[in-house]
């Protein structure tokens, strides 16, 4: 899969998070609908909303970004680290990624 951001992790390294009990915040940046229809338990701010959202996040704070594909994310994480955020990350393909190779029954709209 093509690289989609300078800091992606595969939906692999976001199981091993999750699967660990990892301190982060995992930020799902897709539509109310999207969400609704599946998601893995991120908390949601779609990405037309995030501008106005940057000052409840920490800037300090470990962040993971996810979308459907990784497009959107990706957008995400550049934003927050103009901003100054050092520690967001894009999960590279998304949920589309994590139907794929970590859970098939997961619904992606």
């Amino acid at each position: 899969m093509a690289q989609q951001s300078d800091w992606d992790i595969s939906v692999e390294d976001l199981k091993q998070l999750l699967d660990q009990g990892t301190g982060f915040r995992l930020i799902d940046v897709r539509e109310q609908s999207e969400y609704d229809a599946g998601q893995i338990g991120g908390e949601l701010i779609p990405l037309g909303s995030l501008p106005e959202q940057i000052a409840t996040l920490d800037p300090d704070g470990h962040i993971v970004i996810h979308c459907k594909s990784g497009g959107r994310s990706s957008h995400a994480v550049k934003l927050l680290r103009a901003h100054g955020f050092t520690n967001v990350w894009n999960v590279q393909g998304g949920l589309l990624a994590w139907a794929a190779r970590i859970d098939a029954d997961i619904v992606v709209a």
